[in-house]
């Protein structure tokens, strides 16, 4: 009758202590999951549409100046466009892809409102001027610095039709790949 009594508090014993393995296992187990969803966050975040810069030599007030040409002075903001660009341009061997990634600098919040609502039309533009483009051209860095002034001279003249001001200071080729 001691053997049984004592095989019972072994057995009984025994049960607790899993018991407990098993509860802090649980615990760990939760709580790992947790450091992890909050340490990978919750949700993917998407690129960013804009980018703000300050420049230390720009006042951040509009100063007049002789040159109205010139948009708003003060903060710098870029505003990417959606997607690359993807097209084919002829060449003298061959034609050849083209993949340019576009971001546009603009001067204060308004401009940036301004370029955001007519993306479109600035995409368009920006298709007219690329489908003109040769590969034997953009090979060459000036053949894509001319592409990048003409660029800037369609969307700044298609923007001043229809708002009134260029919105537009500088397109920029942020990625550049032509196989």
């Amino acid at each position: 009758m001691a053997a049984e009594e004592e095989l019972q508090v072994e057995e009984e014993g025994g049960g607790k202590s899993k018991l407990l393995i098993i509860i802090v296992a649980a615990v760990l187990l939760i709580g790992g999951g947790a450091a992890a969803f909050l340490l990978m966050g919750g949700e993917d975040e998407a690129a960013p549409e804009s980018e703000e810069l300050t420049l230390d030599e720009a006042p951040a007030a509009p100063a007049a100046s002789s040159g109205g040409d010139k948009a708003e002075m003060g903060t710098a903001l870029y505003v990417a466009m959606p997607r690359p660009f993807v097209f084919n341009v002829p060449g003298a061997n061959r034609d050849r892809l083209v993949q340019i990634k576009v971001q546009l600098l603009v001067r204060g919040n308004q401009n940036e409102e301004t370029a955001k609502k007519h993306i479109p039309l600035i995409e368009g533009a920006l298709l007219r001027v690329f489908s003109g483009a040769n590969a034997d051209d953009l090979a060459t860095i000036q053949g894509k610095e001319a592409l990048k002034t003409q660029s800037l001279a369609t969307v700044q003249d298609e923007l001043t039709n229809i708002v009134g001001t260029k919105v537009i200071e500088n397109v920029l080729f942020t990625g550049f790949v032509m196989q």
